[in-house]
């Protein structure tokens, strides 16, 4: 269709879950090929001699090839014209990229930007996955004051109930999108791994998948951090 598209990749390299899918098993090895570790290996060599600061820079620059490689490899496959990688910390660099691409007449365009999670803030740096979602919390310690409850959580009765009715149910499955342990799935995981489902951030999929195989007589329950109550699709119906 030659759409005129922009589509901003953040890489960051953090997700919550590990990574399932096709996709990521197809960079990672694209990423582990000879091509890539020959580059790789012939930065680090030329890099050794240099002072330590000019040392670092080069070091960064290899870091930044593993984006051009999965880029100019994958993205312009897709039909994107691709752009990158740029620090998406600096703005100086940034905002004008995005104002070109804006302005553009050209197809579908990818521009990836990559940040590092909690950048700036030493507390986030050090532990992104505890800050993707915080409550109050002190801004010199990063420490979260989270409230104490004697009641439990909402995600831990929703897992051990789960389970209890998949132990008298043997049709119920859960799915979930790259979500597993803010949801309580990981639970139901554990007590039954060849009935749970992890779909990668794709929701949309989960829903699908979810309704063929209520089709086929499974009771498929979906849950998302954001999925409260949880949708339970009946044998027969989506």
């Amino acid at each position: 269709m030659n759409s005129r598209l922009i589509v901003i990749l953040n890489d960051n390299n953090m997700s919550i879950a590990p990574p399932v899918g096709a996709l990521s098993a197809y960079l990672a090895r694209l990423v582990s090929g000879r091509a890539y570790r020959s580059l790789r290996e012939v930065v680090k060599q030329l890099a050794k001699p240099l002072p330590k600061f000019l040392e670092q820079r080069a070091l960064a620059i290899e870091e930044y090839a593993r984006g051009l490689v999965t880029g100019g490899t994958l993205f312009e496959e897709l039909g994107f014209y691709y752009v990158g990688p740029i620090d998406g910390h600096n703005l100086d660099h940034l905002l004008p990229v995005l104002k070109n691409v804006r302005d553009a007449k050209t197809g579908p365009i990818l521009v990836h930007v990559v940040t590092q999670k909690g950048h700036g803030y030493a507390p986030a740096e050090a532990s992104d996955d505890k800050y993707h979602g915080v409550v109050k919390f002190d801004v010199a310690t990063g420490k979260q004051a989270k409230a104490k409850s004697n009641a439990p959580s909402y995600t831990k009765v929703f897992g051990e109930s789960l389970i209890k009715e998949a132990r008298k149910d043997r049709r119920i499955v859960a799915i979930t999108a790259a979500m597993p342990s803010g949801t309580g799935v990981d639970m139901f995981g554990k007590a039954f791994p060849e009935r749970t489902f992890d779909v990668g951030i794709a929701e949309q999929h989960a829903v699908t998948f979810a309704a063929g195989l209520a089709t086929e007589g499974l009771q498929a329950v979906r849950r998302d951090l954001f999925d409260l109550p949880a949708a339970r699709l009946r044998p027969g119906r989506a």
